[in-house]
């Protein structure tokens, strides 16, 4: 039992993915795949912050 809403779901999910249409940039896509450089949009960019761990305040230090 239960099993009903979860299949809509996917179902819908799937739905979805099947008829929407797909702007792809390829040319991006295989830019990223191949590791060569792409612009200023780059995702994987790395910011000049400290590499502090959040959550180190949390460590019970009681070793």
């Amino acid at each position: 039992m239960g099993r009903g809403r979860a299949k809509a779901k996917q179902t819908k999910v799937a739905r979805d993915l099947k008829y929407r249409t797909h702007e792809t940039d390829f040319g991006a896509l295989a830019r990223e795949l191949h590791g060569e450089p792409g612009g200023s949009d780059r995702v994987d960019q790395v910011d000049d912050v400290d590499d502090v761990d959040d959550w180190s305040d949390y460590v019970d230090r009681r070793d």
